[in-house]
């Protein structure tokens, strides 16, 4: 069964989603989850919560709770490549697109990573254009800004 519940955090309303011990999806905003989850908290998503909350008060780096993105074989590839990338710094597409062998594909890297459903805990935050210019953010560009001001004074 599905589950997601919205907490409360510093940056705004973040929803959060489980199903089968691995959390999901993140919902930012006022965004409703999809029909097919039932809102409920569960213990995995009051930990998930946890861990979000400790990262958006700076104090905590990496997240240790289990991860299940659903996607292509390209999109999972392109997400795993997100966890890659160091707190604080930032990569961008076409570096993505070459650290997976496809040194080509960085607009299909740019659109996996739109598509990516655990934004902050897989940090496609981190991804920046060639120029160096905030691109697109799920949480909007105000939220990418946020968070990575917010890993560059925590490093």
């Amino acid at each position: 069964m599905k589950r997601a519940y919205f907490y409360d955090t510093s940056c705004g309303k973040i929803g959060l989603a489980e199903e089968d011990g691995a959390i999901t999806n993140v919902f930012f905003g006022n965004t409703v989850s999809p029909k097919e989850f039932t809102q409920e908290e569960t213990p995995l998503l009051k930990q998930a919560a946890a861990q979000l909350k400790e990262y958006l008060a700076g104090k905590r780096q990496k997240f240790d709770i289990f991860l299940c993105p659903r996607g292509t074989e390209f999109e999972c590839q392109v997400w795993w490549a997100l966890k890659e990338i160091p707190y604080g710094e930032t990569k961008t597409y076409s570096e993505i697109a070459k650290a997976l062998g496809r040194p080509g594909a960085s607009r299909a890297v740019g659109r996996a990573v739109s598509q990516n459903p655990l934004s902050i805990f897989l940090p496609c935050h981190r991804v920046i254009g060639k120029d160096g210019s905030l691109t697109g953010y799920a949480g909007g560009l105000k939220m990418k800004k946020f968070l990575l001001e917010l890993e560059r004074i925590n490093k």
